[in-house]
């Protein structure tokens, strides 16, 4: 079982800040759930281009209005609290939040924590060994 808070993963190398967003990454690959979850805000005003090119992401607007483009398809969605997304397609987007947005996020497969967008906002996909296989 894994219980965790917030608070306790605030300025850990799990809580990872840009200029435009923070993510506290609650779940990762190293816990062995098969998903990673994070906590993601978005700074009001913002405009943030992201490709998960290996990742299925889903997202939950918890607080805060803004909109959701996908760049694929010239399509603009409105997102507000409770407002739920999935990139089942592995689209291009963009994120502009009109004032400051809280998400949940979930990642398949899950990310390590060490992943860094590049210049394509795209996070490479790192999979840890898994270690029931090593063992045999």
């Amino acid at each position: 079982m894994i219980v965790r808070t917030l608070q306790e993963i605030t300025d850990t190398e799990r809580d990872v800040k840009t200029e435009h967003w923070r993510s506290k990454r609650i779940v990762l690959a190293g816990d062995g759930v098969g998903f990673s979850l994070h906590e993601t805000v978005l700074e009001a005003g913002s405009i943030n281009d992201f490709w998960y090119a290996h990742h299925i992401e889903a997202v939950w607007v918890i607080e805060g209005e803004g909109e959701l483009h996908d760049k694929d398809n010239d399509v603009t969605y409105q997102l507000r609290p409770g407002s739920v997304y999935v990139l089942s397609g592995h689209e291009h987007h963009q994120l502009r939040p009109r004032t400051e947005m809280r998400t949940v996020c979930v990642f398949n497969p899950p990310v390590t924590g060490g992943e860094v967008h590049d210049e394509n906002g795209v996070y490479p996909l790192i999979v840890l060994p898994n270690p029931e296989e090593e063992a045999s």
